[in-house]
């Protein structure tokens, strides 16, 4: 089968295209052939963890597809039906983090980018049925890790106001979509004018530019929760605007991993700071269930071929995309 996967030098430049071996069906697996799959920043970033002289991988952590072949002792599901890949190996029940052995697809277990993928049989939901086969291909990490950031971890209410910097992201406009669905008032911030009205459409209630005095432009509301992805860049910023005794829910760091805070004005400030990343498969299904009811969907900013990975990669990596960027598996 064709895939995209990584074998020999470390990084992006061990990352190619071409055919590889179809997965065999093991006991309690499925094999899935893939229609879409999502590409993620994660898949910029495993090439380096990857050890020249380890097998080859296939990256990818979202995908979804039809049902090709179920192992022994499977039921529930047979070959023929719909469904999304869940991405959390390992993770099966809501839990305040992650038991040990948890692991993401597409590294160190073979991921989404080819024709055919075995999951564990706990690893398939059925695709939600208002998504489009290229939504529900990038369904998964992103809403799933928006799911657990505002509600499992940042406890949102309705009524509350979320601030979500840079969210133009796929896990961003997950955010915006599922916050306003659950009552939030919505502000978000981002360098890009056009992405600040994309958002406003989308249902965010107010935008400021990155540039802005935030204590000055927001200097009117009342920030219950922030949910902070992009890092150094703005962590101390975002949680300038926070209000007394508010919550700041962390889940990535594009922009940095290390930051200096002043200690006392956040012991002053009475602020909660939370950890999270990724979610359960159980709050996967929350998550799907809600996007359903509330018609939530991923914003697809461009499709490509697997072939043309190179294109696609360089996309993400200059950032300039609004949503998702999806790989057609179609024949």
């Amino acid at each position: 089968m064709k895939a995209v996967f990584h074998e020999g030098e470390k990084g992006l430049a061990g990352v190619q295209y071409g055919s590889v071996e179809k997965p065999e069906v093991s006991k309690g697996e499925i094999r899935v052939k893939l229609k879409t799959a999502g590409l993620n920043h994660r898949d910029l970033l495993v090439p380096n963890r990857h050890d020249e002289k380890d097998p080859y991988f296939i990256l990818g952590s979202d995908g979804a597809g039809i049902i090709d072949d179920v192992g022994e002792n499977v039921t529930g599901v047979q070959p023929g039906e719909e469904v999304i890949i869940n991405p959390a190996l390992g993770w099966e029940k809501n839990s305040a983090a992650p038991p040990a052995g948890f692991e993401i697809m597409g590294f160190p277990y073979h991921g989404t980018f080819g024709e055919y993928v075995t999951v564990p049989a706990e690893n398939v939901l059925p695709k939600p049925s208002h998504l489009s086969w290229e939504e529900a291909g990038t369904f998964a990490l992103a809403a799933m890790t928006a799911y657990r950031a505002l509600f499992t971890r940042g406890n949102l209410k309705s009524g509350e106001t979320v601030f979500i910097p840079g969210a133009t992201g796929g896990t961003g406009i997950f955010l915006i979509q599922m916050a306003k669905s659950a009552g939030a008032r919505v502000i978000i911030s981002s360098r890009s004018e056009d992405k600040r009205q994309k958002a406003l459409s989308l249902g965010a209630d107010f935008a400021v530019g990155n540039d802005e005095d935030w204590k000055e432009s927001l200097k009117d509301e009342q920030i219950d929760l922030i949910i902070e992805s992009v890092g150094a860049a703005t962590f101390n910023k975002a949680l300038g605007v926070l209000k007394t005794g508010g919550t700041l829910t962390a889940f990535g760091s594009s922009t940095g991993d290390t930051i200096d805070f002043n200690l006392r004005s956040f012991f002053y400030g009475q602020f909660n700071l939370l950890g999270t990343t990724m979610a359960s498969t159980e709050e996967l299904k929350e998550a799907s269930e809600f996007a359903a009811k509330n018609n939530i969907k991923p914003i697809i900013d461009s499709v490509y071929k697997l072939s043309d990975f190179k294109k696609a990669f360089d996309e993400i990596e200059k950032g300039g995309m609004m949503g998702k960027i999806v790989f057609s598996l179609d024949a």
